[in-house]
C-alpha cells in the first residue's frame, strides 16, 4: 500500500456562519492542497468535510497518516466514538443526538477503505502543514462574509 500523509483543517467565523476548510495531501515528493467553503456551516462541519475531501481523493487503499488538529474529529475516530454513536442509532452516551450524522455517515466507508493512523496536532503552532491548512480554510471562509 503507498503511504500517504494528510493535514487537515476547519475555520468559521462565527460558530455558526462562514467557514472553510484545507488540506494538504503528500505522497513522496508530491504534495496537493486543496480547500473549500460555505457559506452558513460550523468548525466541526469544516474540520470533517476537509477530511473527507482528503480522502475522497485516493484512488486505492493506502497507509494514511491523518494529522488534524481537531479533538473533535481525531478522539471520535481514534477513540472509536463514532462507531458506538453510529451503533446506536447516531445517539451518543449522553443520550443526545449525534452532530454531523451525514458527514460521519460520508467519512466512515472512506476510512474503513485506507489504513488510518490518527494524529492530533496544536492548531496554530510550529507544524507547517497545519498552519498551511489553516490559512487555506481561512481564505475559503472569508470568500463567503
Amino acid at each position: 500500500m503507498k503511504n500517504v500523509t494528510i493535514y487537515t483543517d476547519g475555520a468559521c467565523s462565527g460558530n455558526p456562519g462562514p467557514g472553510g476548510w484545507g488540506a494538504v495531501l503528500k505522497y513522496g515528493a508530491h504534495e496537493r492542497e486543496l480547500s473549500g467553503g460555505e457559506a452558513q456551516t460550523t468548525n466541526n462541519r469544516m474540520e470533517l468535510t476537509a477530511v473527507i475531501e482528503a480522502l475522497r481523493l485516493l484512488k486505492e487503499p493506502c497507509e494514511v497518516e491523518l494529522y488534524s488538529d481537531s479533538k473533535y474529529v481525531i478522539d471520535a475516530l481514534s477513540k472509536g466514538w463514532v462507531y458506538g454513536w453510529q451503533k446506536k442509532g447516531w445517539v451518543k452516551s449522553d443520550k443526545k443526538p449525534a452532530l454531523n450524522v451525514d458527514l460521519w455517515e460520508r467519512l466512515l466507508p472512506l476510512i474503513a477503505t485506507h489504513d488510518v493512523r490518527y494524529h492530533w496536532v496544536k492548531g496554530h503552532a510550529e507544524n507547517e502543514y497545519n498552519n498551511r491548512c489553516d490559512e487555506l480554510a481561512v481564505a475559503e471562509s472569508r470568500k463567503y462574509k
